[in-house]
């Protein structure tokens, strides 16, 4: 197996799996591309800002990323992350991981990196089980349910900026209120009618679909009084454990032009 160039907009994440492929494959991502590499004992796949230096290109217009920001290399069966860069990698478990640290194995199965720079980019990483789909054994990541629910472009939109917490592995997440989501939605796509009336009406419209269709919790009298936030937790919970929102969609949330988030 040789190394396989990867379109972001043909698969759009990691998060949603890779084709079955040889155990140990390590699949990396970013909105620009990425790479599907074998397991062969000291391949090396590099990633950072400088697409001329580097095997993934992230975060090209930040200078406050690396040129090379950090590494991964096949050693003693395992794949082994290091920080090549000035400023920490974060990984979704909330490990940070810094330039005079130790190399960190990956497990199987999926990850996904944060380089802080004037913001944060991800990256997704996958190493393949040899099975279909998403191997994730990692104790703090719930397995994926197999069902993604559809969703409008508009609706899409309007639920990642409202769950960006989330999708950013924040340890203590909360959603945007209505107010803030509009505003942040105003300010990316001036040209359009972003109201606190219109996110919530997309947010009802989406939870009204996925209670009929059987998810529980969102409906006020399955929670109980006060509901207080828990309808929106409890949405925002099932669209990113069944991986309808995904943390790439923070990228292209913030590089994509409608519409935003390819298929």
């Amino acid at each position: 197996m040789t190394t396989e160039r990867l379109d972001p907009h043909r698969r759009r994440s990691l998060r949603h799996g890779v084709p079955a492929t040889v155990p140990g494959t390590l699949s990396a991502l970013t909105v620009t591309g990425g790479v599907a590499v074998p397991p062969s004992p000291g391949r090396r796949v590099t990633f950072g800002r400088n697409r001329l230096e580097v095997d993934v290109c992230v975060g090209e217009e930040d200078v406050r990323i690396s040129r090379v920001h950090g590494q991964l290399v096949r050693e003693r069966d395992r794949w082994w992350l290091s920080n090549t860069g000035r400023s920490p990698i974060r990984l979704s478990d909330n490990v940070l991981l810094h330039r005079d640290s130790e190399p960190l194995p990956l497990a199987d199965g999926y990850t996904a990196l944060f380089l802080r720079g004037t913001r944060e980019h991800v990256l997704e990483l996958l190493v393949s089980d040899g099975e279909a789909g998403v191997a994730t054994r990692r104790p703090t990541h719930p397995t994926a349910p197999p069902k993604r629910w559809r969703l409008s472009p508009e609706e899409h939109l309007a639920l990642t900026v409202l769950g960006q917490r989330y999708l950013g592995y924040d340890p203590h997440p909360l959603p945007l209120s209505r107010h803030q989501a509009a505003a942040e939605l105003a300010e990316r796509r001036p040209r359009e009618n972003w109201t606190a009336k219109r996110v919530e009406h997309l947010v009802s419209r989406v939870r009204q679909r996925l209670s009929d269709a059987g998810v529980h919790g969102l409906r006020r009298d399955e929670v109980g009084e006060p509901v207080g936030l828990t309808l929106t937790v409890n949405l925002l919970r099932e669209l990113v454990l069944s991986t309808t929102l995904v943390p790439m969609d923070l990228e292209w949330l913030e590089l994509s032009e409608p519409p935003l988030f390819p298929g």
